[in-house]
């Protein structure tokens, strides 16, 4: 996106309200995604836009090979995990810039093992603006069952203490 003089600009991306782009980077097909300090945008060239706020972001993935941005969102136990797919022609910026924000929406994240091999992390998250309280995640290993009474409890001495610890 070039301007009159040939510079850069910046693209339109319905933002929240004292939101600003602070980096972005073309996709294909006209896809724009973007970044403000409060959450990571895709804007298609046809329909609606998806806002994404940096403490609902699970993780963010570059593939340089096939130059793909992937941003996956955080989930619900045994549900199918959302996961934005959006080949970047040069990403710029927006790279950097969405792993500072994810970086700093994690307040606290904790390995707790339930058997000698597997467990399950807990993990506080907040808007990296520091606005919103602290929402707090399970994310379960391969074969831990988010059910199974041992594994409910030991969560619960983990959120427990990681609330301490976090001063919350």
């Amino acid at each position: 996106m070039r301007g009159r003089f040939g510079r850069r600009t910046t693209p339109e991306v319905a933002l929240a309200p004292g939101e600003r782009v602070l980096a972005w980077a073309e996709g294909a097909g006209g896809l724009v995604a973007a970044g403000s300090r409060q959450a990571f945008y895709l804007v298609p060239s046809e329909g609606d836009q998806v806002r994404l706020p940096w403490e609902q972001v699970e993780a963010a993935d570059w593939d340089r090979d096939e130059s793909t941005l992937r941003v996956a969102e955080v989930g619900t136990w045994g549900e199918r995990r959302v996961v934005h797919e959006v080949v970047l022609e040069t990403p710029g910026d927006l790279l950097a810039m969405v792993r500072e924000r994810v970086t700093a929406s994690i307040v606290l994240q904790r390995h707790i093992p339930v058997t000698a091999r597997r467990g399950l992390r807990v993990v506080g998250r907040r808007s990296p603006v520091g606005d919103a309280p602290v929402e707090w995640f399970f994310e379960y290993d391969a074969g831990v069952d988010p059910d199974d009474p041992t594994v409910r409890l030991a969560a619960e001495a983990a959120l427990d203490q990681a609330r301490s610890d976090a001063g919350l």
